[in-house]
């Protein structure tokens, strides 16, 4: 480690220090794997482990990194049964770990409008079936290319009619918006940019591509969406992949044409795989994680002063 890094460690702990001594709040949430270790060992030296709760909510399904899990913590919420194992091998104990599920915004628990009335609002054709297409706030990855792939797949050629449609969230790439809305589609396409009600929009549809964003994944799997994953980010995301698969309610390719193929088939001759799938997403599905954990943290603070206190070994 060279001279600039140690000096920035530095820097970052004299700042925490400083906010922790500031503020000296009853409880602090983690939601970062970075945010563990840093805090605890400033709350230890301090002499505050006491009296301040510590707590950590991960927000990785399945793989993650290790700095995730510290022994001092309180509580450490795992979205996943997977995860809980991690953190019990890491040294925590099972009085620690709660499995809540990942925690996601409170309207998609909130009862949404029928999907006829969905689509309605949102200018879709109401009796099509419906592929989600999106690529996170800032509409990355190869979204034109899936497109226009499902442009192609989802036209009946033989009877010169649309057999799906599409609707597609670009986010802040106004550029792409701009572009797919000027294409002269064979299906109905609706182009969005960016969407502050995406639990509308997955209520409107009846399958969604996207890369393994994990908070993407738990919305959906509320939603009862089946999910065809198109990428991931190395490491973090990387097990959400089986994780989606090997529990039966979504597919992985990078391929656009293969993506395309597999919506085409779920309109069409594999409908009941779909609606297998669908149900396999709401059974996994945690939509009231976010209020799980907020109770818990309540009744903490509640009975701080009767927490048990685990000893630690630097």
């Amino acid at each position: 480690m060279n001279k600039s890094s140690v000096l920035n460690i530095l820097s970052s702990f004299s700042e925490v220090a400083k906010g922790l001594m500031k503020y000296q709040p009853d409880i602090i949430i983690s939601v970062h794997p970075l945010m563990q270790h840093v805090p605890l060992r400033i709350l230890r030296a301090k002499g505050l482990l006491n009296k301040i709760i510590f707590t950590t909510v991960v927000t990785d399904l399945s793989t993650c990194h290790p700095t995730w899990f510290h022994k001092l913590v309180t509580r450490c919420y795992c979205p996943t049964t997977d995860l809980a194992k991690r953190a019990l091998k890491a040294g925590l104990q099972q009085s620690q770990i709660k499995i809540f599920g990942l925690p996601v915004r409170p309207s998609f628990v909130k009862p949404v409008q029928s999907k006829d009335e969905l689509r309605k609002a949102l200018s879709m054709d109401e009796d099509l079936p419906a592929v989600l297409l999106m690529g996170g706030g800032e509409g990355m990855g190869p979204i034109e290319a899936t497109a226009k792939a499902l442009g192609d797949m989802l036209y009946d050629k033989s009877s010169e009619a649309p057999i799906g449609q599409i609707l597609v969230i670009c986010g802040r790439n106004q550029k792409l918006a701009d572009k797919l809305a000027s294409i002269n589609w064979k299906v109905p396409v609706q182009v969005k940019g960016f969407v502050s009600k995406m639990e509308e929009c997955m209520g409107a549809c009846d399958c969604i591509i996207t890369k393994a964003g994990p908070g993407t994944i738990a919305e959906a799997m509320i939603r009862g969406l089946p999910i065809i994953l198109n990428g991931y980010i190395a490491g973090q995301e990387a097990g959400n992949v089986p994780y989606v698969v090997e529990n039966g309610f979504g597919k992985f390719s990078k391929s656009p044409k293969k993506i395309a193929k597999i919506v085409a088939e779920w309109f069409g001759p594999k409908a009941e795989e779909l609606k297998t799938m669908s149900q396999n997403a709401l059974m996994f599905a945690r939509p009231d994680a976010v209020f799980k954990i907020v109770h818990d943290l309540d009744e903490l603070v509640r009975q701080r002063s009767s927490l048990p206190h685990y000893s630690f070994t630097p």
